[in-house]
């Protein structure tokens, strides 16, 4: 998943989605590590293909030049820990004995300022993790090398081996700036016990909104002071405005125009507003802040009767020992406002390589195997591999993902997925959305207003970044 976080003025409302289960932007867990506590603890273990963990990717050991044909040594730039150990053996290694005369350095990525300070220095690595997302921003400001040269002469590299909008995402203009590394979206959890005792017929939910909100109402059951149970949050866990936009069939982007104020958006935001509302703010922050001290996610607390998440969240039910459901419970795509068609969006990370890269070609060669098929075959088939979903559908057919009838919804929707905009505004967009979602569930504004203003807003942000060039 990404690496955005909420501001600390909107934590009330999105206390669900701090739980342990939930890493922001994106997505998930998908590909087993983090890249923050991780990173500390491998700082003081370290663990290389062949070689010692470095402050920097600065190292005599890459003096050849790409055409010389002498031994290189790459500098990988990747989570550390458990990531970092795992990644090595399961597919660096395999790297390395398929190309005997390019040695992998695995250095233990140290944040993104510092990235940004070896690539400014002109000693950047030659291969990096990078949140999908912010492939636009980094290619706009010219911190990524063009991938398009080596793609249009490499035969075994296409942009059909990868879902559709995960491809786009890596690209920006026209050109391909990352590889596709693993990906997530969402879909609506909903518990089955708690339908029924409602009324409802368990085997059969909601596909509009309208059904959504009908079938909620029924599952709600207050107390004195609260709530004991709720029916749903638009709010809670992955349930952004970016996520309920989609559902009401919005467009966060025409073009290069970005429109966080398209109607279908408004309208999103004003029936999120509408529950917080309806239901008392109030009460519904006190549910999420004894929800908060569980440490679970709220779903498996069976007091939520549905919640938008992702496929990450599959993963607690081996990973997490609190989590033991004792109530039925399904998975189903999201609703969708009636009239439109029920859709999700993804995540996910990248590998990518960064301007200056002392050793291209072979840089190259790295990312056409840890991206493609093999590799990512390779990494997908490891032990704890869970329910997380791979870019590469040939892949994911291979792993027999379908064969997990709650996997497979999550599988079957990223054809059809939707992914932020590749802009050098997305981050943002991203935080407007949230500012503006803050503003609406407090009464603090009109929905309308509210992104009328984050329009004007993202519109400076690009005139700004364009003049900045």
């Amino acid at each position: 998943m990404d690496a955005l976080a909420l501001k600390p003025g909107m934590v009330k409302f999105f206390v669900a989605a701090l739980s342990v289960s939930l890493v922001l932007t994106g997505c998930g867990g998908t590909n087993g590590g983090n890249g923050s506590s991780e990173t500390e603890a491998n700082n003081a273990s370290g663990t290389t293909t062949g070689a010692n963990n470095a402050e920097s990717p600065e190292s005599t050991e890459n003096a050849p030049s790409t055409d010389s044909g002498e031994k290189v040594t790459l500098d990988f730039w990747g989570w550390g820990g458990k990531f970092q150990t795992d990644f090595t053996k399961i597919v660096l290694s395999e790297f390395e004995k398929k190309h005997p005369n390019i040695k992998v350095k695995y250095i233990a990525e140290q944040g993104i300022e510092k990235l940004t300070t070896l690539i400014a220095g002109g000693t950047p690595p030659d291969v990096a993790i990078l949140d999908r997302f912010m492939t636009g921003a980094w290619a706009a400001k010219g911190s990524l090398e063009s991938l398009t040269p080596y793609l249009e002469t490499d035969s075994e590299v296409a942009a059909d081996d990868y879902y559709p909008s995960v491809w786009a995402e890596a690209n920006y203009k026209g050109e391909l700036y990352a590889m596709p590394f693993g990906t997530d979206n969402r879909a609506m959890y909903y518990n089955k016990t708690l339908m029924k005792e409602a009324g409802l017929d368990p085997e059969k939910p909601p596909t509009t909104v309208s059904e959504l909100d009908a079938a909620a109402e029924k599952i709600f059951k207050k107390t004195s002071s609260g709530y004991e149970q709720v029916g749903f949050i638009p709010w809670m866990n992955q349930g952004f405005l970016y996520t309920q936009g989609w559902n009401f069939g919005g467009e966060w982007a025409k073009g290069e125009d970005l429109t966080p104020n398209d109607p279908q958006i408004v309208k999103a935001l004003e029936w999120m507003a509408g529950y917080a509302k309806k239901y008392d703010m109030a009460k519904i922050n006190k549910f999420n802040d004894v929800m908060g001290k569980t440490g679970i996610n709220p779903f498996w607390t069976g007091k939520v009767g549905f919640v938008y998440d992702g496929n990450w969240i599959l993963n607690d039910l081996t990973s997490n020992a609190k989590v033991k459901p004792t109530f039925e419970w399904g998975v189903a795509p999201m609703p969708a406002e009636d009239g439109q068609t029920q859709t999700t969006w993804a995540g996910g990370w990248s590998w990518a390589m960064p301007k200056g890269a002392k050793h291209p070609k072979e840089a190259w060669e790295l990312l056409r195997f840890i991206a493609g098929y093999e590799g990512t075959l390779l990494w997908g088939k490891r032990a704890d591999a869970g329910n997380d979903i791979t870019a590469m559908p040939a892949v994911n057919e291979e792993l027999g993902m379908m064969e997990n009838p709650k996997l497979k919804v999550f599988v079957d929707l990223m054809e059809i997925a939707h992914t932020r905009p590749v802009t050098p505004a997305g981050q943002k967009l991203w935080d407007e959305s949230f500012k503006a979602s803050d503003a609406a569930l407090n009464g603090k504004g009109e929905p309308k207003k509210l992104l009328d203003e984050a329009k004007k807003n993202v519109d400076n942000e690009l005139k700004k970044l364009e003049s900045a060039k």
